[in-house]
């Protein structure tokens, strides 16, 4: 089985095509550089992504504050973290850097403040 993906591990954008057999990649071709196959072959056996979004503040000067993920997040569990991050609610003063879940669905991932929010 063949899969086309468009590479964004750097600007070239390079569009790659993976040979996968029985779950495994057997080749990646397209690919302008070592960055390329890497990203292909992560992105057949394990997807991750950064997680960006807001969460609700409690007694802020504002209803939400931003906040990321402190590493990749397997792609098959965005929604469940969407989902935690949607449910929870953070009490004011919030600083940039403070973990407003720690170690979200048990993955090894924070979820961190990307501002700050002084409260009322």
């Amino acid at each position: 089985m063949k899969k086309s993906l468009i590479c964004v591990s750097c600007p070239l954008g390079c569009p790659i095509e993976v040979e996968i057999e029985n779950g495994e990649v057997i080749s990646v071709s397209g690919n302008t550089c070592k960055r390329g196959d890497a990203y292909a072959r992560a992105e057949i056996t394990n997807p991750v992504r950064s997680l960006t979004t807001s969460i609700k503040v409690e007694d802020g000067c504002h209803p939400v504050v931003p906040v990321k993920s402190s590493g990749p997040v397997p792609k098959d569990k965005m929604f469940e973290c969407m989902q935690v991050i949607n449910s929870a609610t953070v009490k004011a003063p919030v600083k940039i850097g403070d973990v407003v879940i720690k170690n979200i669905l048990g993955l090894g991932v924070d979820i961190v403040a990307t501002n700050c929010d002084c409260g009322k």
